[in-house]
């Protein structure tokens, strides 16, 4: 009891914002602040969750990225933009997930360790409503498109596909090699499905951001989160992470949580700062035939 009191009382609304350094730019560029925020999972009366999206906005990102998941409830669009606010004026890209079309049903948890179970599927929720604030901000909605933009003198080119939760996903749409003149390859999903990491990887992407996963939620000291409600492995189940040779992928543990479960468990609610810089050059193999990965992350 005290353990669910504590996961439900307290952690779930001890919001952290963790900063994440990613080399992906080419050499010689400037750095880039990324704001990537995904699983809002907001409900109207959430003042505290409202109030500290809000705070976000002093941080100044050159960009920020909405990997979905932002509604709970029919009424949500107006807290969300609200919440967001300042943020809406910098240059962002979204894309949604399952939870921005559908509002959430209670469901035996069990079902989280089989990742094929049947979807059940709420009511309808006002995506459009929620697309049309975005897009009328100046954000860029990725659902199956490309756009390429400049932030902070460098040339993005980017994608996104639907929510492959929902098998929404057909990434043939965006297939391709980016544009060569970019200095950065972006991809966005909701869901990180193997699946469609595989094509950004294929096609040369240099990142991807995703989220759904919410950290695991709930996690063991030691063991770390019991499931990924998605394709890949535990270890991948939030932070930046290496997908093949060239790739590299940030799992945002996400902000919030479905109504019908609220809470989490050494998985605070997180929001990540990245900071993109120049990538090393090429290390040359080490005897055990390994590179060197130059990614970290801290929080505080």
């Amino acid at each position: 009891m005290a353990g669910i009191g504590y996961a439900s009382l307290v952690e779930r609304n001890a919001f952290v914002l963790r900063e994440a350094t990613m080399p992906v730019l080419p050499s010689g560029s400037s750095s880039l602040r990324v704001l990537h925020i995904s699983d809002l999972h907001m409900m109207p009366g959430q003042k505290l969750k409202q109030q500290w999206l809000r705070e976000l906005e002093r941080l100044e990102p050159d960009l920020v990225v909405n990997t979905g998941d932002n509604l709970s409830h029919q009424k949500s669009v107006p807290a969300v933009v609200q919440a967001l606010g300042g943020l809406l004026s910098r240059p962002g890209l979204f894309v949604f997930g399952s939870n921005d079309y559908f509002a959430p049903v209670a469901k035996n948890p069990l079902k989280y360790f089989k990742t094929d179970h049947r979807r059940t599927y709420g009511d309808p929720l006002p995506w459009k409503d929620l697309r049309a604030a975005f897009s009328e901000r100046g954000w860029l909605d990725l659902t199956h498109v490309r756009r390429d933009l400049e932030v902070g003198g460098i040339r993005i080119a980017t994608a996104g596909v639907d929510d492959p939760h929902l098998q929404r996903d057909r990434y043939d749409s965006v297939a391709g090699t980016p544009n060569p003149l970019a200095d950065l390859r972006i991809g966005l999903t909701h869901s990180p499905e193997p699946r469609v990491l595989d094509r950004f990887a294929d096609d040369g992407y240099d990142l991807v951001l995703a989220g759904h996963t919410h950290g695991g939620q709930l996690c063991l000291p030691g063991y770390g989160a019991l499931v990924t409600n998605c394709g890949i492995d535990r270890s991948r189940v939030k932070g930046p992470s290496n997908w093949g040779e060239h790739t590299q992928l940030h799992v945002s543990a996400g902000i919030g949580t479905s109504p019908w479960a609220p809470y989490r468990f050494c998985c605070r609610p997180e929001a990540t700062l990245l900071t993109l810089v120049a990538a090393p050059p090429k290390r040359p193999l080490t005897d055990s035939g390994q590179g060197v990965s130059a990614s970290e992350a801290v929080a505080r």
